[in-house]
Formats: structure tokens, sequence, C-alpha cells
């Protein structure tokens, strides 16, 4: 296959992008290479898939409407990965019009140029953000989830509304796919693993959050991916069975379908921070900080439509998980 991936120099994007290539498809690679965090990791991320004569790298804003259509246009991709998003719920706080910019704008566009270039199969980044300030556990896909608690969250939770629109009025299959607290090697520079190795082996302290009572469905990179190249492999079907009177959330009369992608398995923080400290063989220096806003106190993730409909459940625990980020961070960074 042909396929478009967006935010093909970022953590899930560069490692998808790998994936697909080494089991022979051609892919189209775009991202703008932003400096919400170093350009210099994108850019080693890139250095991999380089490498392949499939890879075709181009630089692009996913709100460059025009060009996005010229793009969509002349490649014609046959199935479309969109990963390009304004990431991190606590960004959001400080800069609200960049989600707006990049993750509705932009996917408005990527909508566009999939109506009209006969996609097959669009397959797109949700987040477990989407189910705020729900609490009954494990979260799943057929619960209601119109409470966000962060704009990052609430523009999620709309690429999934666009998605549906589409789906039905154009007939054009869409997969929305929520990720939980995805972590590993290449990972991104803002999330916690990365910022509490590189501040532990620097002998700073850490700042903890909700006291380190937060609970987590962390999930492996490499646990990502399969999930992602297997739902992008089973374009969704419509459910016959689906009625007005009692709304499913994740099926529909039309071709949509929406997963969770998670471990299954919550990890509270201070665990995973313990399994840290023994992989790097120091012990952190703790800030204990209340819950920050915006952010929601534990995620567990429903996974038994992804099990039964592409066969497939992550199961990377983070003892592994952590030990394998540790080893690729001390080699990159030669720490």
């Amino acid at each position: 296959m042909k396929v478009l991936i967006t935010g093909a120099a970022g953590f899930i994007g560069s490692a998808l992008a790998l994936r697909l290539l080494e089991r022979g498809d051609t892919v189209i690679g775009i991202d703008n290479l932003n400096d919400y965090y170093d350009p210099s990791l994108k850019e080693a991320r890139l250095a991999r898939t380089l490498k392949y004569p499939a890879f075709t790298d181009i630089r692009i804003d996913l709100e460059d409407r025009e060009g996005i259509a010229a793009l969509f246009a002349s490649q014609r991709p046959d199935r479309v990965v969109n990963l390009a998003a304004q990431a991190g719920v606590r960004y959001s706080l400080e800069n609200p019009n960049a989600y707006v910019d990049t993750n509705l704008m932009g996917f408005m566009h990527i909508l566009e140029g999939c109506r009209h270039n006969g996609v097959e199969h669009l397959v797109y980044a949700s987040s477990s953000s989407v189910y705020g300030s729900n609490t009954k556990m494990p979260f799943s896909v057929h619960d209601n989830v119109d409470h966000p608690v962060s704009i990052y969250a609430a523009t999620k939770k709309a690429n999934e509304l666009m998605a549906h629109t589409y789906s039905h009025l154009y007939r054009l299959p869409t997969t929305g796919l929520r990720f939980f607290t995805v972590y590993g090697p290449w990972g991104r520079p803002d999330m916690a693993l990365f910022k509490f190795t590189h501040q532990i082996l620097a002998g700073l302290p850490i700042d903890v959050f909700n006291y380190g009572k937060h609970r987590r469905d962390f999930t492996y990179i490499d646990d990502i991916v399969e999930g992602v190249v297997r739902t992008l492999d089973h374009i969704p079907q419509p459910n016959p069975e689906w009625s007005g009177d009692r709304p499913d959330s994740a099926t529909s009369t039309a071709p949509y379908a929406l997963y969770n992608i998670g471990n299954n398995e919550p990890v509270e923080l201070m665990r995973y921070i313990e399994v840290l400290e023994d992989c790097l063989g120091k012990k952190a220096e703790k800030n204990l900080l209340p819950l920050q806003p915006g952010d929601v106190p534990d995620t567990y993730a429903d996974v038994q439509d992804l099990v039964r409909d592409v066969g497939y459940k992550p199961d990377m625990p983070v003892e592994q998980g952590i030990a394998n980020f540790v080893s690729w961070y001390r080699e990159y960074f030669g720490a």
C-alpha cells in the first residue's frame, strides 16, 4: 500500500513508518518539524526512515489548506494515518490557539484530502484524555465522553465527531485510536519518563503531581504501533444493529470505529518512578505537588473491542519497557 503518515518525525509516527516500510509498504511522511521540543530529535528519528527508498519526506503544515490539497492530489495515498497534532495537556493551558490551528483546522484539511482522493481508510490519533471527568473504570469506547477537562482533550473529542460526520456523509471509513500514555525509546522530551530520566541523572528534583497517586495505563511504543497497523488493515464496516434510540459511541450506521489502545493494567506513578530508579541505579528527589489543572487522576483502558476485532492486546510490562527506554537514552545521549 501507499500510506500517508502525518507527524512522521514524531514519536509514534516515525516508529509506525519504520514498521510499514519494513513490511514493504510505500510511505509518504509529512511533518513541519516545529520547535515544540528539540527538532534535532525529530531529525534523528527521520534519519532512520530516510534510509528506505520507499519513504518520501515532505515538510508542510497541516494548516496549509491548499498545500495539503495539492499533496493528496499528487500522491494519491491508499490509506492515511493522522498522527500530527499539537500534543500535551499542560501546554494547552498556555497556548490553546495552537490546538485549534493544528488539531481542528489541520484535521479538517486531512478529512477533505481523503474525501476528494478516494482514500480507502483514515486512521487518526485520539487520546485517553477524552475521558475527562469519567470515573467508571476501565474506560470504555462505548461510554459517553462529553466532559473533557482540557482544550487538548476537547480537540481530540472534536476529531472523533468530525471523522464521524465524514464517514456518515461521504462513506469515508475512519478509525479513531485513543492512545493511553505512550512511552519508550525515541519518546517525547515533554513526557514524564523522559523528563524524570534527565533530571534524576542530573541530580535535579522531579515534580510529582497528585503526590504520586496518579494511575496511568502506560503503553509501550511497540504495542501502540502494532495496534495502529492492525487497525489500519481492518477497514471498519457499518454496524447494522446501531440504533439512535440507544446510540453506541464506538460504532455507527456509517463505516466508523473507535478503539482504546492501552496496556489494560494501570500503574501508580510512584511505582513507575521506583522502576525508573532501579533501572538508573539512582534515587530521585521528589517535589510532591497537587493535581495539575487539566489532568485526570487515573486512566485504565478497556481493550475488549481491539481484541475482538483485530486480535490484539498490548502486554509490555513497565519493568521491561522502562529498561528499554533507559538503555536507549544512555546510548543516544551518552549518559
